[in-house]
């Protein structure tokens, strides 16, 4: 058996009896051993040694800091937001601050939230953004874009729609270079159906996704500034030690609460369950609430 860990992934890369598979827990790898050959050896009597290392292919996003990354979003959303690309497609596990930077650099635009609009308020529609988040049919998505035509739509986790073939149609059409982009729902309408057959879509989208951009539909993706913020453990760490410097990143708390979080989180990085801002923001909370024992609570709530 094979068995070579992927410097980029933290995962074993196997194969075995021409069947190749990738994991990074140790107890997977056993079991498939177990399953192709009847054999019960332990992984490290399987390896004997530590694996030999692989060095996968480097990527582009190798090339630039996790922060940088994320400063390209900012730009990217800015190029969306005043009209000059119709669409971004920003792609990373959940819970790192993709909406965050999406939204905040909207605001520092002068973008204003369909939400805070209140009734009579007159705002230019080129001015406005809404928020979509979780399942959309094709047909809500149609909607969506027929309501808001004109302003920034965010769909935040709305992976449905990046998978069904009616929505994609759909986008297409939405996202295309030319300089009128008509957008045609084809299946039959109720009668009291308000929605147009077709319409002239003028507005802007950016797709906030925690799927592997290779899983999205290569139209969207040609059609779209793409920004991959994928991380490893040691980049999603750096990426929260910039942000506690950030003073509009939980500004109740203090400097020192916010760091004595990361430097557990740090140190207990290899236990915990999950590394995210999330983790970042509940260790910060026990740390400047609870006075004594607050690490023991933190690991706790980290790794059991």
């Amino acid at each position: 058996m094979l068995i070579k860990l992927n410097t980029k992934t933290n995962k074993y890369d196997c194969e075995l009896n021409g069947k190749k598979f990738s994991s990074g827990d140790t107890k997977y790898i056993e079991h498939m051993y177990k399953k192709l050959t009847g054999d019960k050896k332990s992984f490290d009597q399987l390896v004997g040694k530590a694996p030999e290392a692989v060095e996968a292919a480097p990527s582009v996003s190798d090339k630039f800091t996790i922060n940088t990354r994320f400063s390209f979003v900012e730009k990217v959303v800015k190029m969306v937001g005043t009209g000059v690309q119709a669409s971004a497609v920003i792609t990373g596990e959940g819970g790192l601050g993709k909406s965050f930077t999406v939204l905040k650099t909207l605001k520092a635009m002068g973008m204003v939230d369909i939400n805070d609009i209140v009734p009579g308020q007159v705002v230019n529609p080129k001015k406005v953004f809404t928020q979509i988040k979780g399942f959309s049919t094709a047909k809500n998505m149609f909607r969506t874009l027929y309501e808001n035509n004109g302003s920034t739509i965010i769909f935040d986790d709305c992976d449905s729609i990046l998978k069904d073939a009616i929505a994609i149609n759909i986008l297409k059409a939405a996202l295309d270079s030319y300089d009128k982009r008509v957008i045609t729902w084809g299946a039959e309408m109720r009668g009291d159906d308000d929605l147009p057959r077709s319409f002239e879509f003028t507005g802007k989208i950016v797709f906030i996704s925690n799927l592997n951009q290779n899983k999205i539909d290569q139209a969207i993706r040609s059609r779209s500034m793409l920004i991959d913020l994928s991380m490893t453990t040691e980049q999603k760490l750096d990426r929260m030690g910039f942000l506690i410097k950030a003073e509009d990143f939980m500004p109740e708390y203090k400097l020192e609460e916010k760091e004595d979080a990361l430097n557990l989180i740090r140190e207990l990085q290899k236990s915990c369950k999950e590394i995210s801002l999330r983790t970042l923001i509940s260790v910060t909370k026990i740390r400047a609430t609870v006075d004594d024992e607050w690490k023991e609570l933190a690991e706790y709530t980290l790794c059991n």
